[in-house]
């Protein structure tokens, strides 16, 4: 990619972050300690979307950091996947709800657009609908992410999609049998990588 490109990027990235620390449309904007924005690269083509900040990353501004951040980096390192230089994170919710509890409609509603803008500037090849929660904002069919984890969805005429277990689900399942969640969400990595060479 150009660097002017890049760089505008950057600049479009930076601002729309501005724009969400200044965020007020929902309560959680007063009580958090850090906004959320994102990490990894803005010249990725997978783009990777959570749920919502806990504790650790409340507490650091980054996503994914904390125990379930930590076990999916060992997961995309092992497909192959670079977090600082192959993919691009962000969460449906960038302020952390109390107790970590699952973002209620109005709170997604009011975040909704900044992620949008978000994927609009990236432009990524791959979107990784990472749990339940993100899976539900881009394919409201409300089949379970057990039925339709690791197929292929559009989400416009570049860009594809894939929902794939949460690793918060996967701290739950330990075993790394053939078919079960951790064994079947290294193998969906593994075929987005596949999917961008």
């Amino acid at each position: 990619m150009e660097f002017g490109i890049l760089n505008e990027k950057i600049k479009k990235l930076e601002e729309l972050k501005q724009k969400a620390a200044k965020c007020l449309s929902c309560p959680l904007g007063k009580t958090r300690t850090n906004l959320v924005f994102s990490d990894g690269s803005e010249n990725a083509q997978i783009m990777l979307i959570g749920e919502a900040p806990g504790a650790d990353e409340d507490a650091s501004g980054i996503p994914f950091v904390g125990r379930a951040g930590k076990l999916l980096n060992q997961f995309l390192e092992q497909a192959g996947i670079d977090r600082k230089n192959d993919i691009y994170i962000a969460n449906i919710l960038k302020c952390r709800p109390p107790q970590n509890r699952t973002p209620i409609p109005s709170e997604k509603e009011a975040c909704f657009s900044f992620l949008k803008a978000q994927i609009d500037i990236v432009k990524p090849k791959v979107i990784i609908l990472c749990g339940s929660c993100a899976m539900s904002m881009f394919l409201p069919d409300k089949t379970p992410i057990s039925k339709i984890r690791g197929q292929w969805f559009n989400y416009n005429s570049t860009t594809v999609m894939m929902p794939i277990f949460h690793p918060s689900y996967l701290l739950r399942n330990h075993s790394l049998e053939e078919g079960k969640p951790r064994q079947l969400t290294l193998s969906d990595l593994k075929k987005i990588c596949e999917y961008i060479k």
